[in-house]
Parts: C-alpha cells; sequence; structure tokens
C-alpha cells in the first residue's frame, strides 16, 4: 500500500506540471498577440522612414527612398504639427537654415496635442551632419502638410525654396524625392491660380533634369510643363514641346497615365480623332483602381471622341461602379447623339452646360452636333424614298433663317462624304434615297469570308512554326520546391507594383 500510495502521488506531481506547463504556453502567444497589436506613434514611424532613407542613400539604393515615399502616403492623414516639430527637431541640426524656415511654417499647438513620443525624443542627440535625402524628405513633409492643411501661400513659399535647394543637389538617390517636390511645387501654384508665373522655372528644372539624365524627373516635369499649356489652352506650343523632348522608357506609370491623358487631349483638339481615342483608353485602362477621379475624367473625353468618329459607346462603360453620377450627362447626350434629335441635343447641351464647362469638354460638344444631324439625315433617308428638302429641314429642325438652303447644303455633303447613299433633284427640291440592293448580290460577304479564312489560316501556320522547335529536355526540371518560391516572388513583386500604382495617383 506505500508503494501504491508513492507511486499515486508521483504521478499527480508530474500531472500537475504537465497541466502548469499548458497553460504557461497558453499565455505566451496571447502575450505576444497583445504587443503585436499596439501600433507604433506617428512619430516612431516617421523615424523608421528616416532611417530607410538613410539607409538607401548610404547605399545607393532607390527602392528603400520609394519604399520610404510610399510609406509616408500611408501616414498622410496622421501628420500633426507637433509631430513634425519633434521629427523636425530629430533629425535637422538644430538652429540651422533649413529647420528654423520650416519651423515658421508649422502653427504652433498646444503641449498636450503632442505624442508621448516627442518627450522622449529632446533627448535624443540630433545628426550632426543630415544628408540631403533627409533634408529634402523633411521640406516634402512640410509641403505635403502646408496643402493638406489647404494653407496655399505659405506651400507657395515652402515649395520655391525647397526648388532652389535641389537645384544644388545631383545625386541620383534624391531624384525620387525631388519629382514629388516638382509635383507638389506645381500644385501649390496651381491651387492658387498662379500656375502661369512658374512655367519658366519648370522649363529650366526639365532642362537640368535632362542634362543629369533624371528620367523620373523629365516624366514629371514634363507632366507638369504639358499641365501647364493645357490650362491656358496652349496647345500648340504642348504639342510643340512634347514633340521635341527627349524619349525614354516609362519608369513610373502614374505619370505615364497622365503622358496619356494629356496626349489624348492635344490629339483631340488637333482633330486626331483616332490617336486620341487610343491614348485616353489606354491612359484609363492602365490607371489603378484608386485612381477613380483619374478613370472618370477620361471616360468622359473618351465617350466624346467616340462619339465624334461616329461611334456609340456602350452601355456598361456609363454603368462603371463608382462613374453613374458623373457620366449621367455624358450618357444623355450620346442618346441625344444615338438618336439624332437636334433639339434633344440643344437641351441636354443647356441642362448640363456648368458640368461641360467645369469639364472643359463644351468646346467639343459643339463640335457634335454637325454629327446630330448627320444621324438624324441618315435615318431620314432610310424611312423615306424621297422627301422634300423643307420637309428634311423641319424633321431636322434646323432653326437657321434659311432652313431649305441649310437642309441641301447639309445633303449634298452628306452624298459626298458617303453617310447616306441618295441623290440630290435641285429643280424639284427632292432628296431621293436610293434603294438598298441585297447585298450577298455582291463580293463583299466573300471577300469577308476571305480575310477570316486567312486570318485562321495564319494562326494555324504560326502555331505549327513554333511546335517546330521541341523545347531543351536537357535542362534541370523545376523542383516543388524552387516553384512555390518562385510564385511567392512573383506574388510579393505584383503586390509591390499595385501599391506603387495605388499611392498618390
Amino acid at each position: 500500500t506505500n508503494l501504491i500510495s508513492v507511486a499515486f502521488s508521483y504521478q499527480f506531481q508530474i500531472f500537475a506540471k504537465m497541466t502548469q506547463d499548458i497553460e504557461m504556453k497558453e499565455q505566451q502567444p496571447a502575450l505576444s498577440n497583445s504587443l503585436s497589436t499596439t501600433a507604433p506613434s506617428t512619430f516612431q514611424n516617421l523615424k523608421e522612414i528616416a532611417a530607410l532613407i538613410e539607409v538607401g542613400a548610404y547605399a545607393r539604393e532607390v527602392r528603400r527612398i520609394v519604399r520610404a515615399i510610399r510609406w509616408t502616403i500611408q501616414l498622410r492623414r496622421k501628420l500633426k504639427a507637433s509631430v513634425l516639430s519633434a521629427f523636425l527637431n530629430h533629425v535637422l541640426v538644430p538652429g540651422s537654415e533649413l529647420q528654423s524656415r520650416l519651423y515658421s511654417h508649422l502653427p504652433k499647438e498646444d503641449e498636450q496635442d503632442m505624442e508621448l513620443d516627442t518627450a522622449t525624443s529632446a533627448t535624443q542627440a540630433p545628426a550632426k551632419h543630415p544628408l540631403p535625402e533627409l533634408e529634402v524628405y523633411c521640406c516634402l513633409l512640410v509641403l505635403i502638410f502646408l496643402i493638406d492643411q489647404k494653407r496655399y501661400s505659405e506651400a507657395k513659399a515652402c515649395s520655391s525654396a525647397s526648388i532652389a535647394r535641389l537645384k544644388n543637389l545631383n545625386r541620383r538617390t534624391v531624384d525620387v524625392l525631388a519629382s514629388r517636390i516638382y509635383f507638389y511645387y506645381s500644385l501649390s501654384y496651381e491651387l492658387t491660380g498662379d500656375l502661369a508665373e512658374i512655367r519658366g522655372n519648370l522649363l529650366a528644372l526639365h532642362r537640368t533634369a535632362t542634362l543629369r539624365h533624371d528620367e523620373l524627373g523629365q516624366e514629371t516635369l514634363l507632366n507638369l510643363l504639358l499641365r501647364n499649356y493645357l490650362c491656358y489652352n496652349l496647345y500648340d506650343q504642348a504639342e510643340k514641346l512634347r514633340s521635341k523632348a527627349p524619349r525614354f522608357e516609362a519608369h513610373s506609370n502614374q505619370q505615364f497615365c497622365r503622358y496619356l491623358f494629356y496626349l489624348g487631349k492635344i490629339r483631340t483638339i488637333q482633330l486626331e480623332y483616332t490617336d486620341a481615342k487610343e491614348s485616353l483608353l489606354q491612359a484609363a485602362r492602365k490607371a489603378p483602381d484608386a485612381a477613380l477621379g483619374f478613370r472618370v475624367i477620361c471616360n468622359k473625353w473618351a465617350v466624346i471622341v467616340r462619339l465624334l468618329l461616329g461611334e456609340i459607346p456602350e452601355r456598361t462603360i456609363f454603368m462603371q461602379k463608382g462613374m453613374e453620377k458623373a457620366l449621367r450627362p455624358y450618357f444623355e447626350l450620346t442618346n441625344a447623339v444615338r438618336v439624332g434629335d437636334l433639339e434633344l441635343f440643344k437641351k441636354v447641351a443647356d441642362k448640363f452646360s456648368n458640368t461641360f464647362s467645369s469639364d472643359r469638354t463644351d468646346n467639343l460638344i459643339v463640335r457634335l452636333r454637325h454629327n446630330v444631324i448627320r444621324t438624324g439625315l441618315r435615318n431620314i433617308s432610310i424611312s423615306y424614298s424621297r422627301i422634300s428638302l423643307a420637309d428634311v429641314a423641319k424633321k431636322l429642325r434646323l432653326d437657321s433663317p434659311n432652313p431649305i438652303a441649310d437642309a441641301e447644303s447639309i445633303v449634298a455633303k452628306a452624298i459626298r462624304d458617303g453617310a447616306i447613299d441618295a441623290t440630290l433633284d435641285h429643280a424639284n427640291g427632292w432628296m431621293v434615297s436610293k434603294e438598298t440592293g441585297d447585298i450577298y448580290s455582291t463580293n463583299e460577304p466573300q471577300v469577308a469570308f476571305n480575310s477570316r479564312i486567312a486570318f485562321c489560316l495564319n494562326m494555324h501556320n504560326d502555331a505549327v512554326r513554333a511546335l517546330r522547335f521541341p523545347p531543351n529536355s536537357d535542362k534541370e526540371k523545376e523542383s516543388a520546391e524552387k516553384r512555390r518560391e518562385r510564385q511567392q516572388q512573383e506574388q510579393e513583386l505584383a503586390k509591390h507594383i499595385a501599391e506603387d500604382d495605388d499611392d498618390d495617383f
């Protein structure tokens, strides 16, 4: 019995120890989860970004600075004057000219608004010789803060001083930060209506970026110059600059989308509707999903261009998510052009005149009047084999002093352009439409069928030609582990590219 009692007590001690270990293991992940959920403060995030910029500057890795800018955009709504003051005190040399100038733009707030980390930052020794990248980054932070606070006059002064400081820096690691400074420099002047004042400075900066082989700066400055010219309807000068600017491979998807949009606007004004349509649709397709406003304005211009080409956009374009309300005026305009009703077209143009003026498409809508008349005339020629010019003017609702003469000239021009298949009887004042013959009695179906067969045969020949040389079987097959690593790397790369597209479009 003594042996049994000793064995039982020993087993009980082992069981108690096991339960205690299990409870301790269950408490450890809960404690780690509670520590992980405590998010760092904005000031701590800015210090991490500054450390990342410093590492990128010393290692000359531009991708780290790009990542720092992306993180900054995520913290944009959390920036406060107290946090910026503490960060400037942490990064810049106390009493320096740059620190005093940036401090002057920040409003004075109560000490109660300051975060807890800002009190401990005063005891940290600042860098004696701050990097130029960190100085430019501080200027960028203050400039973004001033624009978000709608203090545009101070933003103009801060951006002008930052541009003057950038002229003396020729470092490739500064180019990414400088491109953002250029953008907000132009934005601050545009918001105050003084965009024409900086046109000469932008041209000088573009020339400097070209000499320094700063391709990202060239992209940004070229788009800013095109926007500057287009804001004042200087389309000829914008086209001259675009055609004379040096060619290079696009590095930023955002800047490339902006360039395509400006190119589409220039081509539209120059009556090159086919090229304009391709540029505008490509810009809307390449724009990230977060850039809803940009995609809306691209679709507005694309709808107008397609109507000018004689096309009718699909209804699905106007039903895109988040665009129904913005594209409603252009949907009604499309219906008026499709029906060919000149009076309905005038009502729509008068009803949404303010919207068209704000979108700067009112001069293009004036051009659509001729397309509406041509569409109505085409419907009349299909419905009537013979109709008088007076009835044509009445159905088209021409409000000119001499509607019969205008109708005659419109019909003659439509016949010459091939819009309608009819003849004009001047003696009797009639428009005689030709009978539509059977298209299958002509060679058009045979030509269309032949082109389709040729396309299929070419595709088959290309496929056979591609299979002529089998793949190299001597290469080692990719293992499952390597394939998983490669797929994981591709997913991370795609995620980073998507984040770059969504940030600050």
